[in-house]
């Protein structure tokens, strides 16, 4: 998988908010292999797009 524009990568804690979840959950998504990890060593970041998509699919399903 290639590496998404820079403009749609966001830290942790953006993409936590975007998807109404906690850090803590986009950590176990990455370990569970549901969303791509981005960045360097102890600077994390996630594609927006990917993140919207898993959290819209978390609500149609409740």
């Amino acid at each position: 998988m290639s590496r998404p524009p820079q403009d749609r990568l966001v830290p942790t804690a953006v993409a936590a908010l975007a998807a109404s979840v906690t850090e803590a959950t986009i950590r176990k998504w990455v370990s569970r292999g549901k969303i791509t990890r981005y960045g360097t060593p102890g600077r994390s970041q996630f594609d927006i797009d990917e993140v919207t998509r898993i959290a819209l699919g978390r609500r149609k399903a409740c």
